[in-house]
């Protein structure tokens, strides 16, 4: 399996292990890694059975104020957002996720905040041949789960998981 880590995040695909399935022929990725996941998969002349989208970063609904707003958090104190941003993402579980902190870059952070997704992307993915599931916490604290919901629905198999935030931790 290729695995593509959320922003800030390293090593962290072991809290998902339950969402998983180890084999050649599937990617998966977390929030902005969900993001990379789907372009790789994409880009991809590999044969690929499944792809995983674990909350993955949808922010393409968001005012431009927004993504100013948190880039400038991040230009002010990059350790301050970036402990803020892991606790929201661990949210509302107790679950630490220290041990996987890898602080990102500003354009990361950017390209995550910026990316748009693309419904005729997914299609083509899935005209291949290739599964698409997606995983969304209810209480996630990083991104609106309804909009992510709604976009993903018509095109893929969307799992909406009740009182469980954006690291899928209950």
């Amino acid at each position: 399996m290729k695995y593509f880590s959320g922003f800030s995040l390293q090593g962290e695909e072991e809290i998902f292990s339950q969402y998983l399935i180890h084999s050649d022929y599937c990617v998966a990725g977390f929030s902005f890694g969900a993001q990379q996941a789907l372009e790789y998969v994409y880009q991809s002349k590999k044969r690929i059975d499944r792809l995983i989208l674990l909350s993955p970063a949808f922010f393409q609904t968001e005012k431009q104020s927004f993504i100013r707003a948190q880039l400038r958090y991040f230009d002010a104190d990059t350790q301050a957002y970036i402990k803020q941003f892991t606790a929201n993402v661990a949210s509302p579980s107790e679950g630490d996720l220290s041990a996987y902190i890898h602080t990102g870059e500003r354009e990361e952070l950017d390209a995550l905040l910026s990316y748009v997704w693309d419904a005729e992307k997914l299609d083509a993915i899935q005209s291949r041949g290739t599964v698409i599931e997606v995983f969304l916490g209810e209480k996630d604290e990083i991104i609106d789960s309804q909009e992510t919901f709604d976009f993903f629905a018509p095109i893929s198999t969307v799992y909406f998981m009740k009182n469980v935030g954006h690291a899928l931790l209950s």
